[in-house]
Order: structure tokens, then C-alpha cells, then sequence
């Protein structure tokens, strides 16, 4: 439920505790908790989740998502998603951000359903993630989610930035989301994220609140464990409060 006097919900994309930690002294009520964001966000250790809910009261949906690249897992791969998702859900997250697609480009129908069954179990929120944003058609996406009864659909629109996607964001909003949340997400900041919500209809964005931390031993010699680059080769991304409070300020 939202707040009296609050504009939409704010959802921030956290990859650590410390991030998680960071978000909830700035505001935030709702994150998405990873690990390995460089890698477009893998799932947290339950440890990480355990730390989260001892120390803030924030709402937690977790990734559960194996490695990088796609979303067309190996019959192993999937394996060890169910058994992760089982014990983030017994570690008390309140849902779990996964998403299954086909060679195709098309929703996986048997294991999203299976997965949002073991979500619904438990009696969480059942979150299909920007895997959606590979599809082929996303409207017979939403459409199949809302079948299987997923909850709610994070998405670009199927563009790089949420800003692009505004026509299929606006779209989606207003033929299904009635019947699914739908939760924006990627490139959205204090200064676009009121504008983005006025012009598709939506009440739910998703942020990164990105700034980034030096640690000089990043590279040393012939060796280099950097990810950033530019300015930024020798550092770490994470949550900024600042920029958290900027979101929040808005009425998030």
C-alpha cells in the first residue's frame, strides 16, 4: 500500500547489504537486492538477505538469476534457481525477481509458472524481471504473465532507457495494468523519473542511484580486477543516499 501523500513507489536496485543499508537510511522502503550488478544483477546469498532484514525494515525482492548473458537456462541452471529461490524464500524475502525465456524470444511458460507457484506458496511477490525487455512481442508477454499469474513486470519498454521506452511502457500500462503491476526501470533518476510517470501512467519506478567508490588496489602490476572504466577503472559502484534522497523528496 502506499503511503498517504506519496506520488508512486520508489524501488531501488541494491548489490549488497551496504547498498541495502544506504537506500534504507535515505528513504526507501522497497529494494531489489543482487549480487554482481556489473553483471546485470545475479542473486544474493541468503547471508546478504539475513543482514538486510536485521537491520532495516525495508521490503526485499531478490534476484534469482545464475549468471549472465540471456534468460534461456540449461536444465542444471535452472536447478539451482529453484533451490536458491526455496531459500530466499525461507530466509523471509517478500518476492523474488527471476525471469525464464525461450530460444525463441518468448516467455518459458513451465518454469515461470512453476516459479511463480513456489513465489504464491509462500505468499510473495512474483516479479518477472528485464528479460522481458527481450521478447518478441511484449504484449503477448503480458498477456501470458497474467495467465500464470505473475505479479508484476519490470520493463524499459524494450528499449535501453526507460526514457525510449515511454510508448510501450504507457501502453502496457494501460492495457494490462489492471490486471499486473507494471514497475519502470533503467535510467531512471530524480530528474526524469515524475515525467516518465505522468506521461505512461505508471506508479512504480525502479532506480539504480548509481555513484561510484575508489579502491586503490584494484590494479597493481600486471593485474587488473577493474570493471569501471574511465575515471572510474579503479572503482566500485554503489547506492548513493544522496541520490536516494532525491527520489524520495519527490514524493517516492
Amino acid at each position: 500500500m502506499m503511503d498517504s501523500g506519496k506520488r508512486g513507489i520508489l524501488e531501488v536496485c541494491c548489490g549488497s547489504f551496504e547498498d541495502a543499508v544506504n537506500a534504507w537510511k535515505a528513504g526507501a522502503r522497497r529494494v531489489e537486492l543482487n549480487s554482481a550488478l556489473h553483471l546485470g544483477g545475479l542473486t544474493p546469498s541468503a547471508s546478504c538477505l539475513d543482514l538486510v532484514k536485521k537491520h532495516t525494515g525495508l521490503q526485499v525482492i531478490c534476484m534469482v538469476r545464475p549468471r549472465g548473458a540471456g534468460f534461456c537456462y540449461t536444465a542444471l541452471q535452472r536447478e539451482q534457481m529453484f533451490a536458491e529461490a526455496k531459500e530466499l524464500l525461507e530466509h523471509g524475502c517478500d518476492g523474488l525477481a527471476f525471469g525464464f525465456l525461450t530460444e525463441t524470444g518468448k516467455i518459458d511458460e513451465e518454469n515461470t509458472g512453476r516459479m511463480t507457484e513456489l513465489i504464491h506458496r509462500y505468499g510473495k511477490k512474483a516479479v518477472f524481471h528485464r528479460a522481458f525487455d527481450c521478447v518478441k512481442d511484449p504484449y503477448a508477454a503480458a498477456e501470458g504473465l497474467i495467465i500464470l499469474k505473475t505479479d508484476r513486470i519490470l520493463t524499459s519498454g524494450l528499449e535501453e532507457k526507460a526514457w525510449d521506452g515511454i510508448p510501450v511502457i504507457g501502453s502496457l500500462q494501460k492495457r494490462f495494468g489492471d490486471r499486473i503491476e507494471i514497475l519502470a526501470g533503467s535510467g531512471i533518476n530524480a530528474s526524469n523519473a515524475l515525467e516518465i510517470m505522468e506521461q505512461t501512467g505508471i506508479s512504480q519506478v525502479h532506480s539504480s542511484c548509481r555513484a561510484w567508490m575508489e579502491d586503490p588496489t584494484t590494479t597493481g602490476g600486471k593485474v587488473s580486477y577493474s570493471f569501471g572504466s574511465g575515471i572510474w577503472k579503479d572503482a566500485y559502484d554503489f547506492v548513493s543516499g544522496d541520490l536516494v534522497k532525491e527520489m524520495v523528496e519527490l514524493g517516492l
